[in-house]
């Protein structure tokens, strides 16, 4: 009895903290009805090179974030290790984070792939962040996470 009882604890604890940290991502990621990225695969990015507009066909959830990718081998793979694939920032401006530690929008074809990991950008109205990030990148990535950690945790 007193086995099932702990147990049961420790399951309890496991799916509370679970469920904090996809409560926690759905607030601060960039997601437009729960799907980030604006539709767009995030194993494109690294497989094909360009932003590739996902389906919902092939939909995946990690944590309570969607990601709609553009096939059935890059749903396999985002499933496999969605670490690999998942945006930087919760899918925020990698250059405002860093700037400025704010949530900005992005244009998904406009990213850039670092030690492997995804960051994403703003760019319209004749601002294009990407260009500023190239020109201070190892700042603006070391302010970024600092500035990320602040918001998420």
């Amino acid at each position: 009895m007193k086995q099932y009882l702990i147990t049961s604890i420790l399951f309890l604890l496991t799916i509370s903290s679970l469920f904090a940290q996809s409560s926690k991502r759905l607030v601060q990621f960039n997601l437009s009805n729960k799907v980030a990225i604006q539709g767009y695969d995030p194993v494109a990015y690294f497989k094909q090179g360009k932003a590739v507009k996902g389906s919902s066909s092939f939909a995946v959830s990690v944590d309570g974030v969607t990601y709609n990718c553009s096939s059935a081998a890059n749903k396999a793979l985002l499933q496999a290790n969605p670490a690999a694939y998942e945006p930087q920032y919760g899918g925020w401006c990698a250059y405002a984070m860093g700037k400025s530690g704010e949530k900005v929008e992005i244009d998904p074809a406009t990213f850039k792939i670092i030690g492997g990991k995804l960051y994403l950008f703003y760019n319209a109205y004749f601002n294009n962040t990407l260009t500023p990030w190239n020109k201070d990148e190892a700042n603006l990535k070391r302010n970024a996470e600092t500035n990320w950690k602040k918001l998420f945790n």
